[in-house]
């Protein structure tokens, strides 16, 4: 199995590809093409500093999450092709709202993407870092449009006890087939292929934990600098909200 492939973790020792083991390179090809035409319609829809500020939605929601500094804004600009979707601050923990934007057809969106606050960050000040923990946590929990979530880990750290924290708050979602999770290992490219492999196993023992027969759980290598693993986690979204 190529190292950039996304794997489903059905329990914590039997990986499957979440692509078909019998698509050829040139179906996959028009499968990328397919799902990163679909991601490059984000456009801003809303921002919010607290959930009841978030519209009511029936369309599908995917969220994006990761620690400050793990490089989610950065990759949520490279899986859309647009440079400043996605605001990476220059001080990391900064930016406190969930932005929604939405994909597909101008006049007729059929998903959206939720960016949520990078956690972690050691400058933040102690109750700001506290409310929004419950804010994410409370989102996590009971969004009721959300279908899946992807967690940004940084490949050269592995999960932080904030990770596993994050983790245990949409456990039961996951568990119950509700919410998708795809975790992307990010900052790929700063690893050899030894490390790698065992960034990617280090990752499987920690999601076994919520393979469940209903969960649909993920890990990919990713790097936004080498655009690797990218066409891999677009055509898994978009998988995600076009069965």
């Amino acid at each position: 199995m190529a190292l950039g492939n996304p794997m489903v973790v059905k329990n914590s020792s039997i990986p499957a590809t979440i692509s078909p083991a019998a698509a050829g390179p040139g179906q996959t090809l028009d499968e990328d093409k397919r799902a990163l035409g679909w991601t490059h319609t984000a456009r801003f829809r809303t921002t919010a500093s607290q959930l009841d500020q978030l519209p009511q939605t029936e369309l599908p929601e995917i969220a994006f999450v990761g620690r400050s500094n793990a490089g989610k804004s950065t990759a949520i600009n490279t899986l859309t092709q647009q440079k400043r979707l996605a605001f990476a601050s220059k001080t990391p923990g900064r930016t406190q709202h969930i932005n929604l934007f939405d994909l597909g057809p101008k006049l007729a969106a059929d998903a959206l993407f939720a960016d949520l606050p990078g956690y972690g960050y050691a400058a933040v000040a102690r109750g700001a870092k506290l409310r929004w923990q419950q804010v994410m946590a409370d989102y996590l929990a009971v969004r009721r449009s959300l279908v899946g979530l992807v967690l940004m880990i940084d490949s050269r750290l592995g999960f932080t006890e904030l990770d596993h924290r994050l983790l245990s708050f949409v456990a039961p979602r996951v568990g119950n087939g509700s919410v998708k999770l795809l975790v992307l290992l990010t900052k790929s490219d700063k690893l050899n292929r030894t490390e790698a492999s065992a960034a990617l196993a280090q990752a499987q023992a920690v999601l076994g934990a919520l393979a469940t027969d209903e969960a649909d759980v993920g890990v990919s290598l990713f790097s936004a600098l080498k655009k690797s693993g990218v066409g891999d986690a677009a055509r898994v979204l978009y998988g995600w909200v076009h069965p």
